[in-house]
C-alpha cells in the first residue's frame, strides 16, 4: 500500500533523479509527481515514478523515473473503440533501461523481474536504451521495462494515455490505484 511516507520519499528521490537528467520541473509539477505501486506492496521492485506534462484526447507527454532495478510490469495498451490503442515512444534521458517487447527472446537478458512475480513476465526480446536512444512501441503490444544499476529517467511521448484500461499480465495488479497520497 502506498503510504504518505513512501510517497514522500519516492517523490523526493524522483525529483533528484530528474535533476540529474537535466529535467527542470515547476513547483506544480513536483507537487503532482505520481508514484505507481500497482497494488502489489513492493514499489521498490515493481513500480515507477512519473510526471504527466499533458494528456489530452490527442497526445500525451510524461517523464518516467525508475530507481535501480525498479520494474514497470508487463502490460499492453488495448484498442478502445475505434482507437487502436496507445502508441508510445520511450526516449532515455539518463541511466539505462532494459525494455522487453514481443520478438525473438534474448538468450541472456540483463534484467530479471522479482522472483515472486516472475511468472507474469512473458516477453523477452531485449532492447537496451541509453541516453539519447529511443524506441517506439506499437499499440496493443506486450512490453515491460526495468532500470539499470543507476536507475533511469525516460521521456514518454504517446497517443492518449488511458492507464485504467491497460491490461497487465499479472492478475494481481491494480492499474487504477491512487498515485498521490
Amino acid at each position: 500500500m502506498l503510504t504518505r511516507e513512501i510517497y514522500t520519499c519516492h517523490r523526493e528521490r524522483a525529483i533528484k533523479y530528474l535533476s540529474k537528467a537535466g529535467v527542470i520541473l515547476s513547483e506544480r509539477e513536483k507537487e503532482l509527481l505520481e508514484v505507481a505501486e500497482y497494488g502489489l506492496g513492493m514499489v521498490e521492485k515493481i513500480g515507477l515514478q512519473l510526471v504527466v506534462y499533458i494528456n489530452t484526447d490527442r497526445y500525451c507527454a510524461k517523464e518516467l523515473v525508475l530507481f535501480p532495478s525498479q520494474t514497470c510490469p508487463e502490460h499492453r495498451h488495448p484498442p478502445v473503440g475505434d482507437d487502436p490503442g496507445k502508441q508510445e515512444t520511450f526516449r532515455c534521458r539518463w541511466g539505462m533501461v532494459y525494455l522487453y517487447v514481443v520478438g525473438e527472446p534474448t538468450p541472456c537478458p540483463h534484467a530479471l523481474p522479482p522472483l515472486e512475480r516472475r511468472n507474469f513476465f512473458t516477453v523477452w526480446h531485449e532492447i537496451i536504451l541509453q541516453p539519447g536512444d529511443q524506441y517506439t512501441i506499437p499499440p496493443d503490444t506486450l512490453h515491460w521495462f526495468q532500470a539499470g544499476p543507476e536507475g533511469a529517467v525516460v521521456s514518454e511521448f504517446s497517443s492518449p494515455s488511458r492507464d485504467s484500461m491497460d491490461i497487465y499480465t499479472d492478475p494481481c495488479i491494480q492499474a487504477d490505484m491512487p498515485r498521490r497520497v
